[in-house]
């Protein structure tokens, strides 16, 4: 009887643990700027009380969002990744350090130019963390590609 609960009690913290997804949810999209410019937008949505870092959230602090564009001969990318989104900043005494997140949703918004009227895809990953008041979920990696 004490194996059956012992099994039991084990079976079910493990499925507490892996039941709790990620609360991020990831979009993407490529908007023509001009003839061989484009605007390639990658908006992350989540329901408070989460929120995701800035990619300028200062060392010492939570993992800063950050991505890696996958090389393409047949696209540049001009300038660094921006974001669009209603900044937070707050000194989080459990790091020491002043953070920089945001809640709901954020945009980031990276313009590339494609060489010639080809048709190709921007892709790659965005490394990211998300906390709430009283958890943060481990750092995730995440795979986008967006047609051009």
């Amino acid at each position: 009887m004490k194996k059956l609960i012992s099994v039991l009690a084990c079976t079910i913290f493990a499925t507490l643990a892996f039941a709790q997804e990620n609360p991020v949810s990831w979009a993407t999209k490529a908007v023509k700027q001009a003839d061989n410019s484009y605007k390639v937008i990658i908006t992350a949505t989540f329901s408070s009380p989460w929120h995701i870092y800035s990619q300028t959230t200062p060392d010492g602090g939570p993992v800063a969002t950050k991505f890696t564009f996958t090389k393409n001969p047949l696209v540049t990318l001009v300038g660094k990744t921006e974001e669009k989104g209603n900044l937070l900043t707050t000194h989080d005494k459990n790091f020491g350090v002043d953070v920089k997140y945001y809640a709901n949703k954020v945009d980031f918004i990276q313009i590339v130019k494609v060489r010639g009227k080809v048709k190709t895809n921007v892709s790659g990953t965005v490394n990211y963390m998300v906390c709430n008041d009283h958890e943060c979920m481990p750092p995730v990696d995440k795979s986008f590609s967006v047609a051009l």
